[in-house]
C-alpha cells in the first residue's frame, strides 16, 4: 500500500498522533509480554486540536463503515467505555452531528461508571439508557480484546444490542499465547483480537487506522528505521485472519 492510498482523514489523524506523541516509537512492554516498537496512548488527546482531529477521524470512519454495511442499523446510542472512551464518544457524536445533523440529531451517547452509584439515580450507566437500543461502541486501541469483551457484556447486561465496535487503532496482531507474559512466544497462528470478537460475538468491527496504514505512512516519509522495526513486528505477530 502506498501512502497516497491512505484516506486524507486517516493521514491527518496519524500525523496528528505522531506529532503529539500519542503514537510514539521505541521499545515498549505490553501487558502480553511482547516488546512493541510502537505505542498508542489515547490519554494524550487532551488538547482541543487533538480532540478535534480524532473526532473527525472517528466520524468519517463510522460514516464509511455504515455506508459499506447497509444491513447494520443506524445506532441509537454511541457508547464510550470508561474512562478513555468517554470523551471520544462525546466528541465523535458532536462531529457526526456537524457533518450530517439530519441523520445524527436524535442519536445519544452514554458511558459507564467504574463502580455503580448507590444513591440518586443509581446504576452504572450515565447518559442514554441502553435497553432496547442499537449501540455503537467507541474505544481507543485493541490488542488482546479484553476491554472489548467487557464492553460487549456490559451493553448486553443493560439490554442493548451492539451493532458495531469502532477503535482508533487496530494493531492487526495475533492474540497472545498462554506463556507470552513470561516472554515465550509459541509461534502458533492465531486470530487478531478484532477477528476473535467478530467470530465469538458476531459483532462487526472497524478502525480508523491499522498497523498497515502506519507502515504505509512511514514509507511515504522515508522513515526507514521505524518502518523496518514495524514490518519485523508485523511479520512476527501477524494474525491469521
Amino acid at each position: 500500500m502506498a501512502s497516497s492510498e491512505i484516506s486524507a482523514y486517516k493521514k491527518a489523524f496519524l500525523e496528528s498522533c505522531i506529532s503529539a506523541k500519542v503514537l510514539s516509537f521505541g521499545t515498549f512492554s505490553l501487558k502480553s509480554g511482547r516488546q512493541s516498537p510502537y505505542f498508542f496512548n489515547a490519554g494524550l488527546f487532551h488538547t482541543s486540536a487533538l480532540l478535534s482531529a480524532v473526532s473527525i477521524a472517528y466520524a468519517h470512519t463510522i460514516i464509511e463503515f455504515l455506508a459499506a454495511n447497509p444491513s447494520i442499523p443506524k445506532p441509537d446510542v454511541i457508547f464510550g467505555p470508561a474512562y478513555k472512551g468517554i470523551p471520544l464518544a462525546c466528541a465523535t457524536l458532536l462531529e457526526l452531528h456537524r457533518l450530517d445533523p439530519a441523520t445524527w440529531s436524535s442519536v445519544s451517547y452514554s458511558y459507564n461508571r467504574k463502580e455503580a452509584k448507590d444513591h440518586g439515580e443509581g446504576g452504572n450507566i450515565v447518559g442514554a439508557a441502553l435497553n432496547g437500543k442499537n449501540v455503537l461502541v467507541i474505544d481507543d486501541v485493541v490488542t488482546a480484546g479484553t476491554a472489548m469483551r467487557e464492553s460487549i457484556d456490559l451493553v448486553k447486561s443493560q439490554g442493548g444490542q451492539i451493532i458495531g465496535f469502532t477503535v482508533a487503532l487496530d494493531r492487526l496482531e495475533k492474540m497472545p499465547g498462554p506463556r507470552e507474559k513470561e516472554g515465550i512466544d509459541d509461534g502458533e497462528p492465531r486470530m487478531s483480537a478484532m477477528g476473535q470478537i467478530r467470530k465469538e460475538y458476531g459483532v462487526p468491527t472497524t478502525s480508523i487506522v491499522t498497523l498497515d496504514d502506519l507502515i504505509a505512512l512511514l514509507k511515504g516519509k522515508d522513515d526507514e528505521e521505524d518502518m523496518k522495526r514495524l514490518e519485523e513486528y508485523r511479520a512476527k505477530y501477524q494474525a491469521s485472519d
